[in-house]
């Protein structure tokens, strides 16, 4: 795949996923918008409000002026409460406001990557304020794939509509996600030298991945078949994600979710630290 197909299959995957979010709601019913999701402190609407608020940052659309309560406890630090001011700005919006702010923003952003000139190594700004930062145009495209189908399953787990589960987003996910886990295990769970950690994942995106540690402390990921390795976790595709988006810890699993077989305390290390984005 060229770096130009790379870009128009994150903006295929990218529409597939936003689109769906918008299908999703339009038959949901108004008490609906309220129910809880797996990201803390936010409902429905609220995950729905930080879709449209990203995707109209990189409209280049003004943000709000709005003050946000003071006795918001899921706001953790100076991200988590940048992020929660437009949210928070539509919690009075009704179901009607929202979708139809949904479908403004995804005419307009689908138009504006439609009609992009950009180059998949150009560098862009990813607009975030005080934490804005510069990435190329490819990367970018891959990380607003990653957030929006993250953001659609959250949807679907709290309103009982499963789906989606193997989208073309799905797997890019997926595949980002995957290349995360070298570090993951290595450096953040500090595996020593020689470890190896297998992953058996079951389901619509079922696959094999292995983490070796190499003599110099370094992580690498293959899908060989590995006999005996160290730690290996089983769970089905959906109990990874949850793990790997930080929806969910371990300990919060039903019982059966995740099986562990070896050296447990690596283990935990590993699960410990296994969350790569929230």
């Amino acid at each position: 795949m060229t770096d130009n197909q790379a870009v128009q299959a994150y903006t295929d995957a990218w529409t597939h996923s936003i689109e769906s979010i918008a299908e999703l709601l339009a038959a949901l019913p108004g008490d609906s918008w309220n129910r809880p999701t797996d990201c803390p402190g936010w409902s429905v609407r609220d995950v729905v409000s930080h879709v449209i608020a990203v995707e109209s940052e990189l409209l280049g659309d003004p943000r709000p002026i709005h003050s946000l309560p003071s006795d918001l406890r899921h706001i953790k630090d100076e991200v988590s409460r940048y992020l929660e001011l437009p949210v928070d700005k539509r919690r009075c919006h009704t179901a009607p406001e929202m979708t139809s702010e949904l479908e403004y923003v995804i005419i307009r952003r689908a138009r504006a990557l439609r009609n992009a000139t950009t180059g998949p190594d150009d560098q862009v700004r990813f607009p975030a304020g005080p934490y804005s930062f510069e990435l190329p145009y490819e990367r970018l495209l891959r990380m607003r794939v990653l957030d929006v189908w993250v953001h659609e399953q959250d949807l679907r787990r709290a309103v009982g509509l499963p789906g989606n589960l193997d989208s073309p987003a799905a797997q890019i996910t997926r595949d980002l996600l995957l290349a995360g886990l070298p570090k993951v295990v290595a450096k953040l769970a500090g595996a020593p030298a020689g470890s190896v950690v297998a992953f058996d994942v079951t389901g619509p995106l079922e696959f094999l991945r292995t983490v070796r540690v190499d003599e110099g402390g370094r992580g690498s990921i293959d899908s060989q078949v590995s006999l005996g390795p160290d730690v290996q976790f089983g769970m089905d595709w959906e109990t990874w994600l949850r793990l790997a988006c930080g929806r969910v810890r371990a300990e919060g699993l039903p019982a059966g979710a995740l099986r562990i077989d070896g050296d447990q305390e690596l283990a935990q290390r590993v699960l410990a630290n296994f969350a790569q984005t929230h």
